[in-house]
């Protein structure tokens, strides 16, 4: 590997990883003949498919599964906390113990938009599309276009290819 690429020995990388240079990886698994592009970080617990194309500047937290074939936009950003906090009520910093992983999903074949925010809980279905910029607060369905702030639902893709 390269001086500018920050790779933990417990990642689990698949055959014909395609890996940008300044990058972080630890604790994760990213299937084979994906791409991940430059200034991506991908933290533990976090999995990635086959076949998937991480654009740079994305964020890929603990408790993100993504399945084959997604397409991942630049400076995409997950979030796994939905009450985040520094401090405990005592006033201490948190530690891992003191909070939980909220999960999050995206399944086969989904593409999200650069600049998109996935917030916490949510799966995003199928072969759906999240336009660029999107705030998504709840699940998506299987082939929806969905966008905006909140992401609201736009289409379903089927229709698009029956015209």
């Amino acid at each position: 590997m390269s001086e500018y690429l920050s790779i933990a020995p417990d990642v689990k990388l698949g055959k014909n990883v395609r890996l940008s240079k300044f990058i972080n990886l630890y604790g994760c698994e990213i299937g084979d003949e994906t791409k991940i592009g430059a200034f991506v970080e991908v933290q533990k617990n976090a999995s990635i498919g086959q076949r998937c194309k991480v654009s740079s500047h994305t964020f890929i937290c603990e408790g993100v599964t993504i399945e084959d074939n997604v397409f991942i936009g630049h400076g995409v950003t997950f979030i796994n906390d939905i009450y985040p906090r520094a401090t405990t009520a005592e006033g201490e910093l948190q530690t891992e113990t003191d909070w939980k992983v909220d999960r999050t999903l995206v399944k086969k074949g989904a593409s999200i938009g650069s600049g998109s925010t996935i917030l916490a809980n949510i799966t995003i279905g199928e072969n759906a599309i999240v336009g660029a910029g999107s705030m998504v607060t709840k699940d998506v369905p299987d082939n929806a276009i969905v966008a905006g702030n909140p992401a609201r639902f736009l289409r379903d893709i089927k229709l698009e290819r029956i015209a």
